[in-house]
């Protein structure tokens, strides 16, 4: 079946959202009631053990009750025997396509307040998630954050099967000590994956992350927790318990860890406390007032209306000058604003670059242009700087890997941000027609299975690419060609090596009149 044209009783598919190894998820509407909705649906290559696990994740999920925790819907199979489930569809983006900026303290904890608490319900039910990291947390239109993509989710009593196994599942960059080394893990293990986004989103970077997946693994078993600047070592002590190399040093559940996100996260006590004032008088028992003559008793309400006016005029001042400061202060954010974005500070240093003084003008002004149209232009750098890293690393030839620092990851990253660019769309079609210019040269070695990943390669980049589908399509009678004219020469004598180079081009010259 073309997945262009996708058919799924009761649902009207109307694109594709992202495409995996082993399923892809489509953009859809619930016909019975039209509610938009995203299908995960498996590949026909899947075989039948992850077929098996396929519908035990969407079991696991719809069993958990929490609004921080992916909804599902549905789950069936498609006529020709594929499996799919619906889940909600959330239009917020996910964590990952922020990566690089640098999160207020409170926003931070309060994204990891939510997280800890969705995974508090998986854990009391037995389960772990054991791939939390941004590209997983996905964000609602009201801001709110919803843990995802439970395909690796196990039960705690079978998760002995895979690390005896040796089997590592999640991903590297925020995977703990024991997950790297196959041990048998916990909930404390997501914990840790927790703690390494916490980090990232404080810092704006993850320094565990390491040029290859050995690297990342030897960061996360003996790089110690990184020390935070400034103001931010308030938070250290929580970090080094949730980043801790073993796991009997971290918190012993997400309750706990909930109990001091909410502590950190709380509004500065200081703004709570009830302070005196100028204008508050100490109360006085009447007995203990003296007996006033008729003049003084005259006198009184002259004195009051004087003192009410010095307090009005007190109040005016004193409101007149915090719009002044204000104003000044604005003023001042908005000039930093400026001079960081022509300095290229556009996330980093921490609390000194342009997006944190727009933002900080919006806090001050809501709705500012100038702060508005600055950040604006922070994303219009930062699309640049992304299309020149891709174009960076297209020339090095790191086409899909690094997964978090190759040029498919930035051009998709512009694409999350600016989604018809012309120039990220025409870079993914160069890397598809890299992956179709190799797969020749593998075919022209005979070497098939090559040849083959290639080419789904280039699918992962471009999906839709139609001569890419046409080489998967045709795969097999190509191979079944090249073959039976390698066999025909191979049973002809012996022959100098100019008369086999010209079978070799026959037989290429045969098969591009078959595809004219």
């Amino acid at each position: 079946m073309n997945d262009s044209v996708l058919e799924i009783p009761g649902y009207t598919v109307h694109r594709r959202l992202g495409k995996g190894g082993m399923a892809d998820v489509y953009l859809a509407t619930q016909e019975s009631l039209q509610r938009k909705v995203a299908i995960k649906v498996l590949h026909a290559d899947a075989d039948e053990s992850f077929s098996e696990r396929f519908v035990k994740e969407a079991h696991i999920v719809a069993s958990l009750r929490h609004p921080g925790i992916i909804t599902i819907h549905d789950v069936d199979r498609l006529p020709d025997g594929r499996y799919y489930l619906a889940m909600e569809y959330l239009a917020g983006g996910d964590l990952a396509q922020h990566r690089g900026e640098v999160f207020e303290p409170l926003r931070a904890l309060n994204i990891a307040r939510q997280i800890a608490s969705g995974l508090a319900v998986v854990h009391d039910k037995g389960l772990i998630h054991r791939d939390i990291k941004p590209a997983n947390i996905l964000f609602r239109e009201d801001g709110s954050v919803v843990i995802t993509d439970f395909g690796v989710a196990k039960a705690l009593e079978i998760d002995s099967d895979l690390t005896h196994a040796g089997i590592a599942v999640g991903s590297p960059a925020y995977s703990s000590p024991e997950q790297a080394r196959c041990l048998p893990l916990d909930a404390r293990t997501d914990i840790y994956s927790l703690g390494v986004t916490l980090l990232e989103l404080l810092t704006g970077s993850n320094p565990f992350r390491g040029a290859s997946y050995t690297d990342s693994v030897m960061q996360h078993l003996q790089m110690d927790v990184p020390r935070l600047p400034g103001s931010l070592g308030v938070y250290q002590p929580l970090l080094e318990r949730m980043l801790a190399k073993e796991p009997q040093a971290r918190y012993p559940d997400c309750h706990e860890l909930l109990q001091d996100l909410i502590g950190l996260g709380a509004s500065d006590p200081d703004a709570t406390q009830l302070r005196s004032t100028p204008f508050a008088a100490a109360a006085v028992p009447p007995a203990a007032l003296p007996q006033r003559r008729r003049s003084d008793r005259l006198r009184t309400p002259l004195l009051a209306v004087g003192a009410l006016f010095g307090v009005l005029l007190a109040v005016a001042v004193a409101i007149s000058s915090y719009f002044t400061h204000q104003r000044e202060t604005l003023a001042e954010v908005l000039v930093q604003g400026e001079l960081s974005l022509q300095e290229g500070r556009l996330l980093q240093p921490e609390q000194d670059n342009a997006d944190y003084y727009f933002r900080r003008a919006l806090a001050l002004d809501e709705g500012n242009v100038q702060a508005l149209d600055g950040l604006k232009r922070v994303l219009r750098a930062r699309i640049e700087g992304y299309l020149t890293l891709a174009e960076q690393r297209f020339a090095e030839d790191k086409l899909l890997l690094p997964e978090d620092d190759g040029a498919v990851y930035y051009y998709r990253q512009v694409l999350g941000w600016e989604p018809n660019d012309p120039r990220a769309l025409i870079g993914l079609g160069k890397i598809a027609q890299r992956y179709a210019d190799m797969s020749e040269g593998a075919y022209s070695r005979y070497d098939y299975t090559q040849a083959l990943e290639l080419i789904e390669r280039g699918l992962e980049v471009e999906p839709e690419n139609p001569a890419l589908l046409v080489k998967r399509q045709e795969h097999a009678r190509r191979v079944a060609a090249f073959e039976a004219a390698r066999r025909r020469a191979e049973s002809q004598p012996r022959r100098p090596a100019s008369q086999v180079r010209e079978v070799r081009n026959s037989v290429k010259q045969i098969w591009n009149e078959v595809f004219r």
